[in-house]
């Protein structure tokens, strides 16, 4: 059963007055009634309220923080900008959580939305933060320092002492001071009020300028920026044109039409190494000489590129990256007629050593018949063979002292003529045949370069024919189907061809912002303030000096003290027997010694810096 009392708590009251539980119910807490209403903000103090948030100190800093968190995914996942194809390894690799990545845009982190967003964000509240900032300092220049307080014994830093001097005098001297001491100078009755430091304010608003120059020029560089690499073998050139590039990616805002037109052709390429010691095989010299043009009438100029060395050619830089070793092959067909000549670029296996794969492929063969017999050659080349007498195939040294090409050949058709895109690098074997020789197995061969076989089998001690000597280089395929013969190395280099508008604005708001924040951190902004008054029963004037900075620092009563020293040649000690004059503040002390008043300053004074 439930009861309900309707008793008010006090005469006159209700029960919907005192609560719902009457007069118990209030007797269980002693806490005050509070009936606080607040008002309603509306759409337009919503807004405000916003902004105000947005454009705070604290909200940019948490902008910044998370702008560099939000970075980090960007250098440790792969990016489809900077390497589509470990982007396609991580995800076979990683199905799963490849799907959640995609879903958050981790494959392109810079360009997503959620990195866009923290990036606009901390752009607008910087320029929130700085317009207001700016327009309050550009009032304080025109403005004056402020008056001097009426008690300057409240003041951090203060001295006082007596002199003979007319007041005047002593503030005709101390306005003369500091003016030399570049202080904004106002002389108002009996006491000079001066302020230095705006620099500092100054420095603070150029490190939020110097980062909105930044944030511009990171949006600069990636909407029109262009990045590709070429693959460049000795003898032959690059032509900065969109079909020249083995890969190619640009900014949204990138026109391809405006490419700056400019080349190069690569002369030679220098690669030394460590050949002693615990660091054989170190890298000592990567050089590519080249031989480069601007314009399409330009004139040609020799330069050498070195790692970490690129060459600015047309506002854009070539960086050298990496360096490799191309065989020289010359393939006939059943017909003996040359089918296929030239350097073909391999790919190393061991970054150390050098050990390289590569494909040959030649659509255009045909057996001895007239048939077609597409031909496809896998091989292995090693700079320096390491494999004497133990059936393996590898590199003893990254230089090409003893350079040795391992052969398979295949035949049939190489699927070259159905449309679809196929790596250079790869041999796709799917309808293609293995040559076996006449005991059934697979037919292979190791050759030595044409131009180097002689020098080669003089290494080894072996005494040839020349007819045993050509053999050596070539590799004659069964059935009269033709022959690969390995002719020599070439090197070749691998460059990117960078273009990056925002660069020099970047570099620009990046020492400013250096600029701007030690001037902020270095720089004090201070107020010192100079009294003369005669006492009020004697002849002699009572001097004051204080000092104020707007951070607790040692420097404003050393400032002070230093002051207080120059001003004693206008403002001398009066003679003892002034000094012992009783009057309010007419105590003498030493001018270089300023003391510390207990009490702090007053700001409804005016005195805060």
């Amino acid at each position: 059963m439930s009861t309900k009392t309707d008793a008010p708590d006090e005469p006159g009251a209700t029960a919907d007055e005192s609560g719902d539980l009457g007069v118990a119910g209030s007797q269980l807490s002693t806490a005050p009634k509070e009936d606080v209403s607040l008002p309603s903000l509306g759409p337009i103090g919503w807004v405000r309220w916003f902004w105000r948030q947005l454009t705070s100190m604290r909200v940019a800093l948490l902008l910044l923080f998370l702008l560099s968190i939000g970075a980090i995914p960007g250098s440790l996942i792969p990016q489809t900008s900077i390497d589509p194809v470990k982007v396609d390894a991580f995800k076979e690799k990683h199905a799963t959580l490849a799907e959640v990545y995609d879903k958050l845009g981790m494959f392109h982190v810079y360009s997503s939305v959620w990195f866009s967003a923290i990036y606009l964000l901390l752009f607008i509240s910087l320029i929130g933060c700085i317009v207001p900032r700016a327009w309050q300092f550009v009032g304080q220049l025109r403005g004056r320092p402020p008056a001097a307080p009426r008690r300057l014994t409240r003041l951090p830093a203060y001295t006082t002492w007596h002199t003979d001097a007319r007041p005047e005098q002593v503030l005709d001297a101390a306005e003369r001071m500091l003016r030399k001491r570049r202080f904004r100078i106002r002389r108002e009755g009996t006491a000079v009020a001066s302020e230095k430091g705006y620099l500092r304010e100054a420095g603070n608003l150029l490190f939020h300028v110097a980062l909105i120059v930044m944030l511009v020029a990171f949006a600069v560089g990636g909407l029109w920026k262009s990045e590709g690499g070429k693959l460049v073998t000795e003898g032959d050139g690059f032509s900065n044109s969109l079909t020249q590039y083995d890969d190619f990616s640009s900014g949204p805002f990138f026109d391809t039409d405006t490419m700056e037109p400019f080349g190069f052709t690569m002369d030679s390429f220098d690669a030394t190494y460590e050949r002693t010691g615990p660091q054989k095989g170190t890298p000592r010299t990567f050089r590519a000489n080249i031989t480069y043009f601007t314009g399409a009438d330009g004139t040609e100029h020799k330069k050498s590129i070195e790692v970490n060395t690129p060459l600015d050619i047309a506002g854009n830089k070539v960086y050298l990256l990496s360096h490799g070793y191309a065989p020289v092959v010359t393939v006939k067909d059943g017909r003996g007629k040359v089918v296929y000549h030239g350097a073909v670029p391999f790919l190393p296996q061991d970054p150390k050593n050098f050990t390289s794969s590569g494909v040959v492929k030649v659509p255009g063969a045909q057996n001895k018949d007239g048939k077609r017999n597409q031909l496809g050659f896998q091989a292995l080349f090693v700079p320096t063979f390491g494999g004497k007498n133990s059936g393996s195939m590898f590199s003893q040294f990254p230089a090409p002292d003893f350079p040795v090409l391992s052969v398979n050949a295949w035949h049939g058709d190489l699927g070259m003529d159905s449309g679809l895109p196929q790596n250079v690098y790869q041999l796709d074997t799917k309808r293609l045949t293995q040559y076996k020789d006449a005991s059934g197995d697979f037919f292979k061969k190791m050759l030595l370069p044409k131009d180097r076989a002689a020098q080669m089998l003089g290494h080894t001690g072996a005494r040839l024919t020349p007819e045993q000597l050509a053999a050596e280089s070539t590799m004659n395929l069964p059935d009269g189907d033709g022959s690969i013969t390995f002719e020599g190395i070439k090197t070749w280099a691998s460059f990117k061809i960078a273009h990056q508008p925002g660069n020099g604005l970047a570099l620009t708001g990046a020492v400013c912002a250096l600029l701007g924040l030690a001037a902020s951190l270095f720089i004090q902004r201070r107020r010192v303030w100079v009294r003369a008054e005669r006492a009020d029963d004697s002849g002699v004037t009572v001097v004051e000096m204080a000092g104020l900075g707007r951070s607790e620092s040692a420097r404003v009563a050393e400032e002070l003290a230093a002051l207080a020293a120059e001003l004693t040649p206008g403002a001398p000690l009066a003679s003892p027997a002034a000094d012992t004059a009783d009057g309010p503040g007419t105590s003498a002390e030493d001018p270089t010694e300023p003391s510390d008043s207990a009490d702090p300053a007053d700001p409804s004074e005016g005195a805060r810096a």
